[in-house]
């Protein structure tokens, strides 16, 4: 118990740091006013110095810094992210959120899941033949994509598969219908997968043929246990640890990797959101999408110990 509850500890304290880095950052690099009232903040006369102290009172901004991350962290934990300031009519961060977080969330389940699937079997296969020509051939392939930058791997896949071939869409329609969006998703999903996949296959394949030479395989390979359930009986599961480590710490990285893939495919996702939120300076909005990141992130490396938990107990001690 007192494990998890130091885990939780960590977690909470990640967020707070996280929190009072970004809502500083954001107050220090821009000016909120301005945002918000747009040419109206160089208004002098008195209906415009009127809206200007409206605005100010409104949103805390003659508060000190340190009062107004106070004011804001008691609203977010309250479920009020506040408004957008970059919109007409200055509509909730929370609709916005709503909206856009299902796809983004739909994208790295389904990239994650695509580069487990393709990981697993690959490094199995892989480690079954280890330094065999087809081993090498499969080595250089996962360097050629982990080589590749994010954005050509999503031109090269829609180019190929969307435009020439016309085996998929060019772009995401957020009306259709749950298995058709689903299809829809599938090409940006795949080009955020197979880095993935690939930087997997290498972490896990290594560990397999590490596990290969320990004694207890040596005694199964003895005892006439065939290759295939001395690879997925005996080897797999003491060789997951550094896969389930790096699952757990990529999907930070792969968070990152949405926004080029999300504006590439013209998915509107929490990715392309936060670019649009930057340029614009709508500090609401970048704070509660860099929040949620960083709450997923967390939830995703608990996750992460309790898969840890599962494959050794000794974990939880």
């Amino acid at each position: 118990m007192n494990y998890w509850l130091q885990r939780v500890g960590m977690a909470v304290l990640l967020l707070l740091a996280v929190s009072m880095l970004t809502f500083g950052s954001m107050s220090l690099l821009g000016d909120p006013l301005a945002n918000i009232l747009g040419p109206r903040v160089g208004d002098t006369s008195p209906e415009g110095i009127a809206l200007i102290a409206e605005a100010k009172a409104e949103f805390h901004l003659d508060d000190p810094l340190p009062i107004r991350y106070l004011k804001w962290l008691g609203d977010f934990v309250s479920g009020d992210f506040g408004v957008q300031f970059g919109s007409d009519g200055q509509p909730p961060v929370s609709d916005l959120i709503k909206e856009r977080l299902p796809r983004s969330l739909m994208l790295l389940v389904m990239a994650q899941a695509i580069a487990t699937i393709i990981a697993i079997p690959w490094s199995l296969w892989a480690a079954a033949r280890a330094d065999k020509p087809v081993d090498k051939l499969s080595t250089v392939s996962t360097f050629l994509i982990i080589a590749m930058p994010n954005f050509a791997l999503a031109v090269i896949l829609k180019y190929t598969f969307a435009i020439k071939l016309s085996w998929f869409p060019l772009t995401f329609n957020a009306q259709d219908p749950f298995l058709e969006r689903l299809y829809q998703m599938f090409l940006p999903a795949l080009t955020i997968a197979l880095p993935a996949a690939a930087v997997y296959q290498r972490l896990l394949r290594t560990d397999l043929i590490t596990t290969l030479q320990e004694d207890f395989i040596l005694m199964a390979r003895s005892k006439g246990v065939s290759r295939r359930n001395v690879l997925f009986k005996h080897a797999l599961r003491p060789s997951l640890f550094s896969f389930v480590t790096v699952f757990g710490i990529n999907t930070g990285a792969l968070i990152g990797g949405t926004l080029i893939v999300e504006t590439i495919f013209r998915v509107p996702g929490l990715g392309s959101t936060i670019v649009e939120a930057v340029l614009r300076e709508d500090f609401p909005v970048v704070l509660a999408i860099v929040m949620i990141i960083s709450f997923a992130f967390v939830v995703v490396n608990i996750l992460v110990d309790v898969v840890y938990s599962l494959i050794d107990p000794r974990v939880r001690r």
